[in-house]
């Protein structure tokens, strides 16, 4: 895909919505190389995401990844798949703004399926896990929705199909942004 010419992709969705699993497919057939900004985080910390909540709290893991976000946007050809709320801090709208943000949308119900029995997850410490998804979707669905692109995946839809579905979605962004070829 030329029209992309090195520009970042970036993977913005709810926990659970694949970022990291179809960022590491779309890197793949792009040839680009994959970040994960939780796996970072977890290296640079040396500490779980979830020890970093219950020692440090949220607002110190969410500079940690704005820290992250702002090292990743200065490299080029690069998937980097994001945290679930990155997208709440208007500072990092600023570096996700230098590539192409992708919104993997993914039901509630969907989420639900996945992470029922993921016990890693702080956000889903306390509370109903399905009322808690859906709570967080409805805080962050608005921030989502700024995204460039936007790729609903299908139940049981698997990570290569929605992987080359975003490809296709970020063509027609790169294509209607440069406009006619004239060659």
């Amino acid at each position: 895909m030329d029209g992309l010419r090195g520009v970042n992709i970036y993977l913005v969705g709810m926990m659970g919505a694949g970022k990291t699993t179809v960022g590491r497919i779309l890197a793949r057939k792009l040839k680009y190389r994959f970040f994960d900004t939780d796996e970072l985080i977890v290296r640079v910390a040396n500490q779980s995401i979830a020890e970093i909540f219950d020692q440090e709290g949220e607002e110190a893991f969410r500079e940690l990844e704005t820290k992250v976000l702002g090292e990743l946007s200065a490299y080029k050809t690069s998937v980097v798949a994001t945290g679930g709320g990155i997208v709440t801090r208007s500072m990092n709208w600023g570096y996700l703004h230098y590539g192409v943000v992708v919104w993997l949308d993914v039901p509630v119900d969907q989420l639900y399926d996945r992470l029922r029995s993921d016990t890693a997850r702080p956000l889903l410490q306390e509370g109903e896990i399905k009322s808690k998804l859906q709570s967080l979707l409805k805080e962050r669905e608005r921030f989502y929705t700024q995204a460039d692109v936007r790729v609903c995946a299908g139940v049981g839809e698997r990570p290569e199909a929605v992987a080359t579905r975003a490809i296709e979605e970020i063509q027609k962004v790169i294509k209607s942004e440069t406009g006619p070829d004239l060659n």
